[in-house]
């Protein structure tokens, strides 16, 4: 690789591309002044060139073919931003073997193939980049495998999908079921067609996957990340949180505890007073516990065009500043060499210590309270409150709602499954893990 100009090759033009793109082309001589070299968009990859709109790309070669790009001679940095497992994983494989950088926004693909993806980019000696791949502009990667690399972290707490977090802010002000919001944010184009990528908790546990290695210097498989989405939350939910104090978010937990690492990501009630809980509509925040630091949070626009390219560039100036004369890794990137990262316990989250909210739909009538009470008692489970509606006219079952001591996961799973079975309680029971402490 010369000194001179930095040769881009990009996969991909869909919105992140496409701002890319237009970053690269508007702010050309202020990159250009912080890198000391300036960067080329040489080779532009995309398979729908030819039915959607594209920006002015210049004088880059355009095709349809993303391994030419891989295997193009005048690419310096391969930028992949395709997304999905395949081909997108051949791409990066065959870059990084080539030599050649890779700048990836792809979560999934560094989630599922991460250990393959980052032992080869080791044994290439070359640099893979991320940034872009969690939690949009906020510059969370480089922050926990630079910025707090001096520091112990003990815990980190995550709303990192926008798509969920814009559906409980539109639940919580407005007052709307979940189905209502939902229809009303793909309408909008705030969630897919399909949203169960968002909505049921995948694309957190792949952020967290991530975060969990960076902040913790540890081995953590996708498949050990236990993962729950927002379906089952309702208005109802909504209305008695708030009465105990509390707002729902879907939210992204690493704790690195004395026996094990906890990971985790699930529906959460988090106290009103909390700053997570203020962080409304789009928008995700990543809160760090350090040892040295203490509580640090770190929150922005966490999705959308502008704001992940602004990442993905990031890592391009980065790379732009580092890769003088010869490939190298300056940092690994995940703070340490996979070889380094700690096997630690992963803990199941059947070993979890937690307060709960529960809610019951139970059929009014005298005892009700007492025979549920029993069946939690009978497994250890401490009652602290509980709120009883009475039933309007026509109701048949009226909510039962009560917030724990500390339980254990197991045994409360154990007891809410004798409780669904009474033929006083309709439907399935709700239950939300609570969050008190954020430093």
């Amino acid at each position: 690789m010369a000194a001179g100009e930095l040769r881009l090759g990009l996969i991909g033009l869909g919105t992140v591309g496409s701002s890319v793109v237009q970053l690269l082309t508007q702010n050309a001589d202020a990159i250009t002044r912080k890198t000391g070299r300036g960067l080329r968009l040489t080779a532009v990859a995309s398979r729908s060139l030819h039915t959607k709109p594209h920006p002015d790309l210049g004088a880059a070669r355009i095709g349809t073919d993303p391994f030419a790009i891989v295997r193009d001679p005048d690419v310096d940095v391969v930028i992949e931003l395709i997304g999905g497992i395949e081909p997108a994983r051949a791409l990066v494989l065959e870059a990084l073997t080539r030599g050649k950088p890779v700048v990836t926004a792809n979560k999934a693909l560094l989630a599922l193939h991460g250990e393959e993806i980052f032992v080869a980019a080791e044994k290439a000696g070359v640099p893979i980049c991320f940034e872009a791949a969690v939690a949009g502009g906020i510059p969370i990667i480089r922050t926990l495998r630079e910025g707090l690399a001096a520091d112990r972290n003990r815990a980190l707490f995550g709303i990192v999908n926008g798509t969920c977090n814009y559906i409980l802010t539109k639940m919580s002000d407005e007052g709307q079921e979940f189905e209502t919001v939902l229809h009303a944010a793909q309408a909008q184009g705030l969630a897919e067609a399909d949203p169960s990528f968002d909505i049921d908790g995948i694309d957190a546990a792949h952020k967290l996957t991530l975060l969990s290695m960076l902040a913790f210097g540890v081995r953590v498989p996708f498949t050990a990340v236990y993962t729950e989405g927002i379906r089952h939350v309702s208005q109802s939910d909504i209305l008695f949180a708030r009465e105990f104090g509390y707002a729902i978010k879907l939210l992204a937990i690493a704790k690195d505890e004395t026996d094990g690492i906890d990971v985790r990501v699930h529906p959460t009630m988090i106290p009103l007073r909390s700053l997570l809980a203020e962080v409304s509509g789009a928008y995700n925040a990543i809160f760090v516990q350090g040892e040295a630091l203490g509580s640090s949070l770190y929150f922005g626009r966490g999705a959308g065009g502008m704001p992940t390219a602004m990442s993905v560039l990031a890592d391009v100036i980065e790379l732009a500043r580092n890769l003088v004369g010869a490939h190298g890794v300056r940092v690994p990137a995940l703070g340490l060499f996979w070889k380094d990262l700690r096997v630690a316990p992963l803990r199941p989250i059947a070993d979890l210590q937690s307060e709960y909210y529960l809610r019951f739909m139970a059929v009014d009538r005298p005892g009700v309270l007492a025979k549920i009470a029993g069946i939690l008692g009978e497994h250890d489970i401490s009652i602290a409150a509980v709120i009883q509606r009475d039933r309007s006219d026509g109701d048949v079952t009226v909510p039962l709602v009560m917030r724990t001591h500390l339980a254990s996961e197991r045994k409360l799973k154990a007891a809410l499954t004798l409780v669904d079975d009474l033929p006083i309680v309709q439907g399935k029971s709700v239950s939300i893990r609570i969050e008190e402490n954020f430093g």
